[in-house]
């Protein structure tokens, strides 16, 4: 039975677009022009810049070269011309009819049309043999991009057809083989996925998607084979030097650079999440064992990274509160409240910290609020009632002074 595996190489199902330098055009990759050619005019069929329709016909009778309300009329009424510029743009040694094809086929992709893009691509391949075309890269490109359809459809086995033509004109391109392991991947050919995956990892050690689908095809082949799994794995090819760094000397297309700047910053997310938890932990192990002060440290790590993150700012009230910190520990509790209005710790911690402070009234004041929020918190009602007597007492000694 034939799976459907997610894989998370998206990056890789696109196709060759436009690539942001000199040797675009020679690398075959200059499939779209960038925005702004050059301030030059677009035609339409008729001759005329597109946009601006021109009306020829002579005025009817009565006007006076037509009334400038007409005229506007007919301006409200014309439609906006397409932008068809992308069409024109060089593509490689592709003679411009060839061209125009693939740029098509790229628009088409965009766009989610897979199956009029993979149309485009077969017109331009069909066309290359017709015309002759002898451009191993331009036709690699080609039959990758038409290998990128059929997977988008779900037709692996031609999408494994079309990636092999093209490693065939080009060995150790990196898409076609990240494409083949995708579609030997979803048709539980593990093994050839896992070689193809391994050999995009010696061109580029950078492709995190590569590492996860290593990882998780390895975990299949060692149930599917036992331990000697990797016996039973092809022979995975040498990539040769000048291959890789021919890679790490070529241009990067935009989608590209978005995608490393996409995966770069969620490995920043990630460590900084695993950071934090490390320090939040380290924070709570040193209150158990009763180390206030270097769990303060921790805890005020911890804000440094998360400085929204409630549960911290009452954390650290408990340090400054065995500490005798009163001040601190309100200021704590001040900033969890603020956060969460109905946070029931903050609130009975800063009436503790009120309570060191000789504050009676305000820690009377919090400690009531806790009972509101919560009746049976049997320990508020314990201060409660010893923070009455104290408030009670101080008011009676204030009075005998007086």
């Amino acid at each position: 039975p034939v799976s459907c595996v997610v894989c998370p190489v998206s990056l890789f199902l696109q196709v060759d677009f436009w690539v942001f330098s000199k040797r675009s055009a020679a690398m075959g990759n200059a499939q779209e022009k960038p925005p702004g050619g050059g301030g030059a005019t677009k035609t339409n069929h008729g001759g005329t810049a597109a946009g601006k329709p021109h009306n020829h016909k002579a005025p009817e009778k009565g006007l006076s070269n037509g009334s400038p309300r007409e005229n506007s009329r007919k301006e409200e009424q014309a439609s906006p011309a397409v932008d068809t510029s992308y069409l024109d743009a060089p593509a490689g040694a592709l003679p411009p009819h060839l061209a125009r094809l693939k740029n098509e086929g790229n628009h088409l992709f965009k766009h989610g049309q897979f199956g009029e893009a993979l149309g485009k691509y077969t017109q331009a391949i069909e066309g290359c043999a017709e015309a002759g075309v002898d451009s191993p890269e331009d036709l690699c490109i080609l039959y990758s991009n038409r290998a990128a359809c059929y997977l988008k459809d779900g037709n692996s086995a031609d999408c494994i057809q079309d990636c092999t033509k093209a490693l065939e004109l080009q060995p150790y391109s990196l898409k076609p083989l990240l494409r083949r392991a995708m579609a030997y991947e979803s048709l539980e050919r593990y093994r050839k996925a896992y070689v193809d995956y391994k050999t995009v990892l010696q061109i580029d050690t950078g492709i995190q998607a590569a590492h996860d689908s290593v990882h998780r095809i390895t975990k299949m082949l060692i149930e599917q084979d036992g331990p000697e799994w990797r016996e039973k794995l092809p022979e995975i090819p040498a990539v040769p030097l000048s291959v890789q760094q021919q890679h790490r000397e070529k241009p990067i297309s935009i989608e590209q650079a978005q995608a490393r700047a996409a995966r770069a910053a969620q490995d920043e997310a990630r460590k900084k999440e695993a950071r934090f938890t490390l320090l939040k932990q380290e924070g709570n192990d040193l209150v158990k064992k009763g180390l206030f002060q270097e769990a303060l440290q921790k805890y005020s790590e911890c804000l440094a990274l998360k400085p929204e993150e409630c549960a911290l700012y009452t954390n650290r009230a408990i340090c400054y509160l065995k500490l005798n910190n009163f001040e601190e520990a309100k200021r704590d509790c001040d900033s969890a409240i603020q956060l969460d209005p109905a946070n029931k710790k903050a609130f009975y911690r800063r009436a503790l910290a009120f309570k060191g402070l000789q504050d009676y009234l305000s820690a009377s004041s919090d400690l009531q609020e806790v009972l509101q929020l919560d009746p049976n918190v049997r320990e508020a009602e314990q201060e409660l009632e010893e923070v009455t007597g104290l408030l009670r007492q101080s008011l009676m000694e204030n009075a005998t002074r007086g």
